[in-house]
């Protein structure tokens, strides 16, 4: 047995020695601080120790963890560290619910900043004090003053102001001019320059004297320490506010799950160990464990933590479900389809993480502004220093030194930095909770330009959950045509193949095995059946086997004026028969095409379907333009056709035949009801399935962009107009000077105003 863990690896605080609370696991003894933190222990050791414990900015991390920036994704290492470009604290790439939050950051920055506070006060007291009523502070500490103020100062600029030089540092080394470069240079140049004027103010000529003394400017260099710090903690809380959309939705997880045994007996698991397959009874007012298909039981199910859909929705045998959504009142017995990482929850989860760490493209106009300011600003303290060195009044170089200074922290751009991400977070998180997940940032910044809606329609605008209606059988019985076309689309992952399926055993037809089965893309199917060579789908199927339809051109066009999808089936050559299949649109697409088209969209249906069929869909719903009977290459060539002609296009679709033409799009959508390559494809994805996410999500984009746009003011206005007042352009006509802590204090509220204005995205109404 080895020596004792003096840390509890649940809560990070050390016990005492003599503690109660212990527990031996494979050998090792571990104390805890009380017996709540031992339960949590003993109930799963493996997390704790996985994830290590909450010790602030060393706390361990679960080895080969990559972290990356927030500002940018590009950057990226195994563990933590600060970024190369913008100095910013690394963060996991990949959100780990398993890991405890890391706010070792805003906790150290938050121990700065009071430490910091603390001493710059009496320093400014001591350096202002002159000023202030009552005995002046020259009379009551005399030569001592300015040594008191280096001992109060030493602390915050060479403890609580540490991190700022160390990415100033970064910066320099690494070519990569930033805030951090301005903020170090300008606190180094005061506290610096103060300490040689309290050590050796006889090095100093008369320009920089006055009254006889060289002045000193702690005062400026701790409060500067102090505001920046400020910032700091704000902006940390900030980004921790925005990822909290994350963790509301890992909240709605569900603890642990009730698995049937093969026997008959219930027994509660943890989720870990619940495994596809698995049989699951869901009791009433209990929350779904994961995703799957029910098996026995009717209820109402509470979904809208997921879809943003208020309304219960009701579920019996063969309906599916998402985990963590909550059950009403019914009892459920479900199979796990889907587990861990796969189910629903944990894909949103992991989508908004990384749509918040991507980047818009109106944040290169930030970068590339910033990699000229920065040089700029430089350059101007320079002159700055000069022009008053030479044409100042008395003392002319202690006026250079302050106004240089002054320039160096108002001009210093972390608002501009701040300007986009913030508000791309905060949005992404809003969209979660209204069932729109954004793969990227991009997809946020183009989704309100666009001018073209493309939309497929078995899925998107139809429920995606066809019926067979029609069975016209020729020259062989309804019944062996049905198990023919049934043995076929069985191995198909097309809607109306399970329509055909689900029609032919409501029948009674007889299940036949097929062989050589294969899938022609945009075409249907083929095999061979009990000997018989079997072809289903469209006209280009028959015409690839060589089976003529004109004979039943009639049966078929009647069929499609009533918005049937028709299929042929051809067996051994020979025409045998055809099926009619109905999809129902979706109750709220109506009202989403006029909403779009209020919203200036035009609207085309691309379809694999029969003319007839979509035109009848169309009319329906007023769609402005459709194209039918197209192939998978061919949507995503009316997407590139109408992308060329000057369009900014999105595409909706659910399929896997949709996938090409959703990469083509500037934007693709893809329905949460549909495939995992459709979802994969796309920028943008609706978890219900409803066209009303696209208005929803078009809202956010241009409400995203107005923000940033605003965001962008207030960092401009604040460096561009206060650099020229810093400079001391004013001094000539008003006499007036911008000292270094009121360029502090603007720089951090030109932080604050960008990060309280992305914050408002969050009560918008969409």
């Amino acid at each position: 047995m080895t020596s004792e863990h003096h840390v509890d690896p649940v809560c990070g605080m050390t016990p005492k020695p003599d503690t109660p609370h212990r527990h031996v696991h494979h050998g090792e003894p571990y104390l805890f601080c009380s017996a709540g933190c031992r339960s949590k222990f003993v109930e799963n050791p493996d997390r704790y120790l996985a994830a290590g414990t909450d010790q602030g900015p060393d706390e361990k991390v679960p080895e080969g963890t990559v972290y990356t920036c927030p500002m940018h994704p590009e950057i990226e290492q195994i563990g933590p560290g600060s970024c190369p470009i913008c100095g910013m604290a690394l963060e996991p790439k990949v959100f780990d619910p398993n890991t405890p939050a890391d706010d070792g950051e805003l906790r150290d920055m938050t121990r700065r900043f009071w430490v910091a506070a603390a001493l710059a006060v009496p320093v400014l007291v001591l350096a202002m004090g002159d000023m202030l009523p009552g005995r002046p502070m020259t009379a009551m500490f005399g030569d001592a003053r300015a040594w008191l103020e280096l001992v109060l100062a030493t602390p915050v600029v060479l403890w609580a102001a540490w991190p700022f030089f160390v990415r100033a540092v970064q910066s320099v080394r690494n070519v990569s001019p930033n805030m951090w470069t301005l903020i170090g240079l300008g606190v180094s140049v005061a506290y610096g320059y103060s300490v040689l004027a309290t050590v050796t103010p006889g090095v100093f000529p008369d320009s920089f004297r006055e009254h006889g003394e060289v002045a000193v400017y702690f005062e400026a260099a701790t409060v500067i320490v102090a505001l920046i710090l400020l910032g700091q903690v704000l902006e940390l809380r900030a980004r921790s506010q925005t990822s909290q959309a994350i963790s509301k939705l890992l909240e709605l997880s569900a603890k642990k799950a009730r698995r049937i045994e093969a026997d008959g007996t219930e027994v509660d698991i943890a989720m870990e160990d619940v495994a596809v397959g698995d049989r699951l009874r869901v009791r009433p007012g209990e929350k779904i464990p994961v995703d799957g298909v029910v098996l026995e039981g009717n209820s109402n199910v509470d979904e809208s933590m997921v879809t943003g859909e208020p309304l219960p929705v009701s579920k019996a045998a063969g309906d599916e479900v998402i985990g963590s959504t909550v059950n009403g009142t019914g009892g459920l017995v479900i199979r796990a389809e889907k587990v861990g990482a796969d189910t629903l929850l944990s894909r949103i989860v992991t989508m908004v993480a990384e749509a918040q760490r991507s980047r818009a493209p109106i944040q290169k106009l930030a970068d590339q502004v910033s990699g000229i300011f920065v040089p700029a600003v430089v350059a101007t303290a320079v002159v700055t220093f000069l022009v008053w060195a030479l044409w100042g009044p008395e003392p002319p170089m202690a006026y250079a030194l302050i106004n240089a200074v002054a320039v160096l922290i108002i001009a210093c751009p972390c608002a501009l930095g701040l300007a986009t991400p913030m508000s791309i977070m905060v949005a992404t998180g809003k969209a979660a909770g209204l069932g729109v997940l954004f793969k990227d940032a991009e997809a946020i910044e183009v989704l309100g330009r666009v001018d073209t809606l493309v939309v497929d329609k078995t899925g998107t605008l139809t429920l995606g959950r066809p019926t067979l209606s029609a069975v016209e059988p020729i020259d062989v019985e309804e019944a062996t045509l049905l198990s023919l076309a049934a043995a076929l689309e069985r191995g198909s992952e097309h809607p109306l193949a399970e329509a055909i399926v689900r029609g032919a055993e409501e029948r009674g037809a007889a299940r036949l095995e097929v062989e050589d089965f294969a899938s022609v893309t945009g075409k249907g199917v083929r095999g061979t059946v009990e000997g018989r060579s079997v072809a289903l789908g469209n006209r280009a199927m028959m015409a690839e086997v060589g089976t003529e339809t004109s004979p039943v051109d009639g049966q078929s066009e009647a069929l499609r004026t009533e918005g049937q999808t028709v299929m042929y089936i051809a067996v051994d050559g020979r025409l045998a028969g055809l099926l009619g299949v109905s999809d129902p649109i979706k109750d709220s697409t109506p009202a989403a095409i006029d909403a779009l088209h209020g919203e200036g969209l035009r609207i085309v249906m691309l379809t694999g379907d029969s003319e007839t069929t979509a035109r009848a869909v169309a009319a329906s719903l007023g769609i402005d333009e459709v194209i039918a009977g197209v192939l998978p290459d061919e949507k995503a060539a009316k997407v590139a056709s109408l992308t060329a002609e000057g369009h900014t296009v999105a595409m909706a679709g659910d399929g896997i035949n949709d996938a090409p033409a959703l990469a083509r799009a500037a934007v693709g959508i893809a329905m949460g009801t549909g495939t995992d390559v459709a979802m994969e494809s796309a920028g943008v994805t609706l978890v219900k399935g409803d066209l009303m996410g696209i208005v929803r999500a078009r809202k956010l984009s241009r409400m995203t962009m107005a923000n940033i746009r605003q965001n962008l003011f207030f960092a401009f206005a604040y460096n561009t107009g206060g650099i020229p007042v810093a400079a001391g352009a004013l001094y000539p006509f008003f006499g007036v000077l911008l000292s270094p802590m009121l360029a502090a204090a603007a720089m951090s509220m030109s932080s604050v105003s960008v990060i309280g204005n992305a914050l408002r995205l969050r009560a918008r109404e969409v």
